[in-house]
């Protein structure tokens, strides 16, 4: 029994379901596998997306004409805007999601999606050909072919899962695990392991309310997608508590019976999504640590600890959430846990996620060594579009850092490989006052639309908002205010200082105390919507320093177009220094930009690769 498909998409979390509807939609034939069909889209850890850093990758990924932004829009529970009191490059949307609707969905767009065949297996073995990938072998011993498999295997390669001395294999919340795979997979990239971890399940109806802060959502919020023109229901809210001393003594008493702690997990964990006993032992003076309680669905009393993240002995994980106020008569449901499993190494990988080694295989999400669920789904979009123009025999789609998060988060992967999970933030985006959330779309759409993934309706929306945005921008540039007495009245009664002379509509916008709004008190405005609005308010007051950083992209990108040979031995440049070489012939940058990212490269190699690529175009000419 043999088939053959364009392509096989390894695993059915947030970066195959990606990577598949990318390649059906670009028109291949995409066999899904997955280990339990049940679990399509699953979030085996917090039921939320979005957040600082991540909540700009869904929307790059929607500008795209992916998935995530819309499945978020159709399944949320709540939805609140993070960091409103600073600027718009670090603001974010973050979402509750009811978890099984958001699986539901997610599982229904597959099952519809023309050229999407979804199908439970288990993979045990790829067949290699010659250094190209052409399919896979599943449990028994069946053969499916296809010159393109993208694997997307999450956390379920090897995986173990530790519950204080307790340890078994499985994947995430009791699913099967892939050993058979992750044995296979040494023979031809390199493997690291990692850890990460789940906080308990508890049954809302044991909590204390009273003793609890509640966490509202914020109301007209228009949602991920940009296709969503506004969101109307009633919010589920969520509450937060805070750990207590005795809380902290329990888990200091009992650290040596936690996997971390004992000795029994050796690969890395998260840094920024810590342990509540990593907490405990790497901040011991503070009293107190936030605890999120977070429903995980409409129909369900089962809430979700963020904050409590564990891999306690259950006895002992009951006895510490008794020591938290509200939760003193607390019903776990679920027992948090620490999971231990394989990944790649991926400086295996080129900026196109497919492997160095094997033709046609490219990898995306946990395997690649990250963490979270919106830098799979980022991974999964590039992987699809890049394994259809692998197919297409194009060139593949690689996104620089300075156009957006997607860029950053793979240039990180495939130039300075991980050491622990990693995670997405607004710090690792040099020119993130331009790499905003609210305009990922001026910023991904016209390439969206450009590879096919976006309508022409759709983009001729895009192209009617960006046109009215830039109009009313110039109109605000050329409406002069007078400085006459009410109008200086007005300044003065919206906590603004007084005109000397006349000034532009864009001029007063700048004043940090005056909003687009406020405009109507000195000038008509026109009726726009608030997309277009909020887009002429960021455009107007940033524009000196969106202007520097414009500057700052374009020396990024001269350094981004020096190209540097596939073949270039640099054992051969002179001057460069032994680490140097080591870490340049194992990364193969494909430019000067990328060499200089690369760990261990210091500006100095930077100018000897610079003078040696000179050299060799003057010997070029000659």
């Amino acid at each position: 029994m043999s088939q053959s498909f364009d392509a096989i998409v390894v695993g059915a979390g947030h970066a195959g379901s990606e990577a598949a509807l990318a390649l059906a939609r670009l028109g291949h034939r995409v066999l899904v596998l997955t280990l339990n069909l049940d679990n399509v889209a699953l979030l085996p850890c917090n039921p939320s997306i979005g957040g600082s850093g991540k909540a700009t990758l869904v929307r790059e990924i929607d500008a795209l004409g992916g998935e995530m932004g819309r499945n978020c829009d159709a399944t949320l529970m709540q939805m609140r805007m993070l960091n409103t009191r600073r600027g718009p490059a670090v603001q974010s949307l973050r979402v509750q999601l009811d978890r099984k609707l958001y699986q539901r969905r997610m599982k229904y767009v597959l099952e519809t999606t023309p050229g999407v065949f979804l199908r439970e297996g288990l993979v045990t073995d790829l067949i290699v050909e010659n250094g190209a990938a052409k399919g896979v072998v599943l449990r028994g011993g069946v053969r499916i072919f296809a010159p393109v498999v993208i694997l997307a295997t999450g956390t379920y390669l090897r995986s173990v899962v530790h519950i204080g001395e307790l340890q078994y294999e499985s994947g995430p919340q009791g699913q099967h695990t892939a050993v058979e795979l992750a044995q296979v997979l040494t023979k031809w990239l390199p493997v690291v392991r990692f850890k990460t971890g789940t906080p308990p399940r508890v049954n809302l109806r044991s909590l204390d309310y009273s003793k609890l802060e509640l966490l509202p959502g914020d109301p007209n919020l228009s949602g991920f997608s940009f296709e969503t023109e506004g969101l109307n229901l009633e919010q589920i809210p969520c509450w937060v508590t805070y750990t207590t001393p005795e809380t902290h003594r329990i888990i200091r008493d009992n650290l040596h019976r936690t996997s971390m702690y004992s000795g029994a997990i050796t690969g890395r964990g998260p840094r920024y999504c810590p342990s509540i006993e990593s907490k405990i032992v790497e901040f011991p003076d503070r009293q107190s640590h936030q605890v999120f309680i977070e429903p995980e669905g409409w129909q369900t009393n089962e809430g979700y600890l963020s904050g409590c993240s564990t891999s306690l002995p259950m006895a002992v994980q009951e006895e510490m959430l008794r020591t938290i106020p509200g939760l003193e008569n607390v019903e776990i449901m679920r027992a948090a846990y620490a999971i231990e499993y394989d990944c790649l190494d991926p400086l295996a990988l080129h900026p196109s996620l497919e492997t160095k080694d094997i033709s046609g295989l490219f990898c995306a999400g946990q395997i690649n060594g990250t963490s979270g669920y919106e830098e799979a789904a980022a991974q999964g979009i590039m992987a699809g579009i890049n394994a259809a123009r692998f197919l297409q025999g194009k060139t593949p789609v690689i996104i620089p850092r300075s156009q957006g998060y997607i860029g950053v988060l793979v240039d990180d992967l495939v130039t300075k490989g991980v050491t622990e999970p990693y995670r997405m933030m607004t710090s690792r985006a040099e020119y993130r006052l331009s790499l905003r959330m609210d305009n990922a779309d001026a910023r991904f759409t016209p390439l969206g639309y450009s590879l096919g993934l976006i309508s022409p309706e759709r983009y001729a929306s895009f192209q009617a908002k960006q046109e009215a945005v830039a109009a009313e921008v110039e109109r605000l540039a050329n409406t002069i205010v007078p400085g006459t007495s009410q109008v200086n009245e007005k300044l003065v009664e919206l906590g603004t200082a007084p005109l000397r002379h006349g000034v532009t509509l864009a001029d007063l916008l700048r004043r940090p105390e005056l909003k687009y709004e406020d405009l109507s008190h000195f000038a008509d405005l026109p009726d726009l919507p608030q997309a277009v609005r909020e887009q002429v308010e960021i455009q107007v007051k940033y524009q000196g320093y969106l202007s520097r950083q414009e500057a700052a992209i374009e020396r990024f990108e001269r350094m981004e177009s020096k190209l540097l040979p596939d073949d270039l031995d640099y054992s051969a440049v002179k001057g460069l220094s032994k680490e140097a070489v080591d870490r340049l012939s194992s990364v193969r940058p494909v430019s000067i930009g990328q060499a200089s990212r690369v760990s261990g490269v210091t500006p100095a190699d930077i100018s000897v690769l610079m003078i040696y690529l000179e050299q060799d175009r003057r010997r070029a000419e000659v």
